[in-house]
């Protein structure tokens, strides 16, 4: 098995080579705690590789012409040394160093496992990362002994976080506690959350209502302070109506909508000049353009006032929204603000002359 892989080994050891004189950058600049889960996660790799190797292998034999001799001779394939060469050569991409180094340093136990460990410790992760390399450590556990993580190895955390460098070497066992979760071992709970069940080892933090920053249970009742916007009366933590104060908190040409807790500021309409709520029927006044008929701002139709308001030659009067323009009358276009005959026009004038004088003539 040795005498073939040499050719492999060669190129590994170039890589190798390569490696230690341009290491990347996340091993050059990695903490020991870095590199120490790195580890972990590099044998824990490998080993998921192997468990795929033997799928991909499992239907595999020597494929020579004599099968039966073969499985004679040299053992079967299922547990052949054939086998074991064509999954380790897959266990590693080509451009991972850490895989690559680990597979090279360790490839002994790897076929010792196969040969002589693999029916009384058919874990390898377990055999190989936590027992033999001791590069991992059991799930709950963490550090270079392997001890227990904050709240016990069976429920880290007390289920409500993550415990530092779980699995790993690494780390310190400190909590790190979901959102609803606080304290050393994540049994209190955040602001914003109350305990819905307690006990030594187990905690459950729900949400407040919204009104509440801190409370006792699940209602506005239930707050111990209020959140901002809200405010306590006699009984519960209430929502603060800012729209009804005296000066509006939103600019002239908005108005200002309530929302739990809080408020928000909408453009009036444009017909508008200062609101109190949405749509031209809620303007204190109407800007210029428009009238206030039956308490709704309207569009004023400048062009059917007696008194004309387009008062050049050849122009139309067109309403707009809140104003008016004045166009050229049909056949005309407007040269330098007057409007004159448009040439097509004056070309079909033409042709209408001659036409008549075609048939004088006639």
């Amino acid at each position: 098995m040795k005498a073939g892989r040499a050719a492999r080994r060669w190129l590994e050891a170039f890589a190798f080579l390569a490696f230690l004189s341009f290491p990347p950058a996340s091993q050059a600049l990695g903490s020991p705690e870095e590199r120490l889960r790195q580890a972990c996660n590099t044998c824990r790799g490998i080993v998921d590789r192997f468990a795929q190797g033997l799928t991909d292998t499992a239907k595999k034999n020597f494929g020579g012409g004599n099968t039966a001799w073969e499985e004679k001779t040299l053992s079967k394939y299922e547990s052949s040394e054939i086998r074991l060469v064509e999954i380790i050569e897959n266990l590693c991409d080509s451009s991972n160093f850490e895989c690559n180094n680990m597979v090279e340093e360790h490839e002994e136990h790897i076929e010792t496992w196969w040969f002589k460990r693999k029916k009384k410790h058919p874990d390898l992760f377990k055999w190989l990362c936590i027992e033999t390399i001791e590069v991992c450590c059991l799930a709950g556990t963490h550090g270079p002994d392997c001890v227990a993580c904050r709240g016990g190895s069976e429920r880290p955390c007390h289920g409500n976080g993550d415990c530092d460098g779980d699995g790993t070497r690494a780390g310190d066992g400190s909590c790190k506690c979901k959102k609803e979760y606080q304290g050393e071992f994540c049994l209190n709970c955040s602001d914003g959350f109350y305990n819905s069940y307690r006990n030594d080892t187990h905690s459950v933090c729900t949400a407040c209502h919204d009104s509440c920053k801190t409370c006792t249970g699940a209602t506005n009742k239930d707050c111990k302070d209020c959140k901002e916007g809200w405010l306590r009366n006699e009984e519960a933590c209430v929502d603060v109506d800012e729209c009804v104060a005296e000066e509006s908190p939103c600019n002239s040409d908005q108005y200002c909508l309530n929302t739990d807790g809080s408020f928000s500021c909408k453009a009036c309409d444009l017909s508008c000049l200062g609101c109190t709520g949405e749509g031209p029927n809620k303007c204190k006044n109407c800007v210029t353009g428009y009238e206030m008929k039956e308490e709704t701002c309207t569009d004023v139709d400048e062009c059917s006032h007696t008194e004309e308001v387009c008062t050049g030659e050849n122009t139309n009067c067109i309403n707009t929204p809140g104003g008016y323009k004045c166009i050229c009358s049909e056949g005309f276009e407007d040269k330098d603000g007057t409007c004159v005959p448009s040439i097509k026009a004056e070309e079909k004038t033409s042709a209408n002359i001659s036409s008549s004088d075609i048939h004088e003539d006639l």
